[in-house]
């Protein structure tokens, strides 16, 4: 399990840090995912930590959405059906990596100012909030959707089970 992280968010300019150790936290919550959905392979997943301008930017190019968002998430296989593993090419260079053999899940994008911002929102820790973001993304990685009430339920239910299962409650 490989979850690669890359921090372009500079929390001198801004003041806001994280206050945890957020590649252990992504990790947990990688695992906790993988078990929940019944992945049967090992999988890697790239986050990348930016700012209200990154994210801003990166939204307008690849969604034409010309605001800041807290995630972004993108795929590198498309599913029929949420976590539809079965429809995987094993011998595919297209979904696994070669070096790893690992499941390449995709890209997540998170807005480390918005972190902070719905934490205090909501209530709860910046942990909470980012480990949330994470489980969010992943589900979407591997094709679940909240734009139906159904389809939300179901997602709603699993993200909450993730991070109960990591004792990542609401404080």
């Amino acid at each position: 399990m490989t979850v690669t992280i890359e921090n372009e968010f500079d929390p001198k300019e801004t003041g806001v840090i994280l206050p945890f150790d957020y590649q252990e936290t992504a990790q947990d919550v990688l695992a906790a995912f993988l078990d929940a959905v019944d992945c049967p392979y090992e999988a890697g997943v790239n986050i990348l930590l930016t700012g209200n301008d990154e994210i801003r930017e990166i939204n307008r190019d690849q969604r034409g959405i010309d605001s800041v968002t807290d995630v972004l998430s993108f795929p590198l296989h498309s599913y029929d059906l949420p976590a539809g593993f079965d429809e995987l090419d094993a011998d595919s260079f297209d979904d696994f990596d070669p070096e790893s053999g690992e499941l390449m899940l995709g890209d997540i994008v998170i807005c480390i100012p918005r972190v902070r911002e719905q934490a205090e929102e909501f209530g709860h820790s910046s942990k909470r909030e980012f480990a949330f973001l994470i489980a969010h993304s992943l589900l979407h990685l591997v094709g679940y959707d909240h734009m139906e009430p159904e389809d939300e339920s179901v997602m709603t239910a699993m993200q909450s089970s993730i991070l109960e299962h990591l004792g990542i409650t609401r404080d």
